[in-house]
């Protein structure tokens, strides 16, 4: 309480004292936080280095969640960047944050001596050739982070889905759905049906089991690939003329762009090969084009 005459208030030494002491203790506060904010972003410096990768890794599961958490992952400046690769009728521009590898068919029944394809009188040798091939380029393309596809040919268990022209096409005496040497023909589930371990797909690569020639036909290869957001395909498998043909002219008409690897792809006949080959890149490219496998393992190499 303050009198008329000014008693009972501090003396004004006193009261600039006070203020003065106030200010400092601010400027004191103020200072400690600056210093104490830079110790702490000087500590989350040294730490980012080793904090990115971890960081990486975390976009990468969020964007897809099949991805191994700690797996290698290509940064995304080397995934935009476009690679051109030899190819005829001209060279083909690989995009790899829009392409995907689609391994077509490399089934035991097909390949395998004793299966079904040599049970009908076919040399399996010339479709084994394509096995070291596509598993250097499958390395190769896993190693740089790209997404990889692999189908399977092959029916229901009760052949709901099979029509009943293919059922007795060739007038063979064992067809599909019968026993055959690695259990019943192309039928889901059965040895013979399965993928050759030597390109066995790995975790979070989709199987895509088709009940045709195709692909597309039947399945959801279009939805994944849309998805990913897949623009290019990278097609390899058997056979050259019959399943790979009928899934490069399918994706063609869907508006992807196919490369075709001439090592990578066989049939049982040399020269249907050579010829379904030669369809593909015909009249400047009407369905893809074909690479070898060299060119486009040394082109993955290349992204950091």
């Amino acid at each position: 309480m303050i009198d008329a005459n000014g008693a009972g208030a501090p003396p004004i030494a006193a009261g600039a004292s006070y203020f003065a002491e106030e200010q400092a203790r601010r400027v004191a506060i103020t200072t400690s936080l600056i210093e104490a904010r830079g110790m702490i972003f000087a500590w989350g410096m040294s730490r980012q280095a080793g904090a990115e990768d971890v960081r990486h890794e975390f976009r990468a599961a969020a964007i897809d969640p099949h991805r191994r958490l700690y797996a290698q992952e290509t940064p995304a400046l080397s995934m935009s960047k476009s690679i051109d690769l030899a190819a005829e009728p001209y060279e083909f521009t690989l995009r790899p944050e829009h392409c995907a590898l689609l391994i077509i068919d490399m089934q035991r029944d097909f390949l395998e001596p004793g299966g079904f394809g040599e049970m009908l009188g076919n040399d399996v040798s010339q479709l084994r050739r394509t096995i070291e091939p596509n598993r250097r380029l499958l390395e190769a393309w896993r190693a740089a982070g790209l997404p990889a596809l692999h189908t399977r040919e092959g029916h229901r268990p009760d052949l709901s889905d099979l029509p009943p022209a293919k059922k007795v096409r060739g007038r063979s005496a064992t067809t599909i759905g019968d026993a055959g040497p690695m259990g019943r023909i192309l039928v889901r589930g059965e040895a013979g049906h399965d993928i050759i371990p030597e390109l066995y797909p790995a975790p979070g690569e989709p199987v895509i089991d088709k009940p045709g020639k195709g692909a597309f036909h039947a399945t959801d290869l279009h939805s994944i690939l849309q998805h990913r957001d897949v623009k290019q395909l990278v097609v390899t498998g058997v056979t050259t003329e019959v399943c790979v043909n009928t899934t490069v002219r399918e994706a063609n008409d869907r508006g992807y762009d196919c490369l075709v690897l001439e090592d990578c792809v066989g049939s049982y006949f040399p020269e249907f090969h050579a010829m379904g080959l030669k369809m593909i890149k015909a009249q400047g490219g009407i369905f893809g084009w074909v690479s070898h496998s060299d060119a486009l393992i040394k082109a993955l190499a290349a992204i950091p």
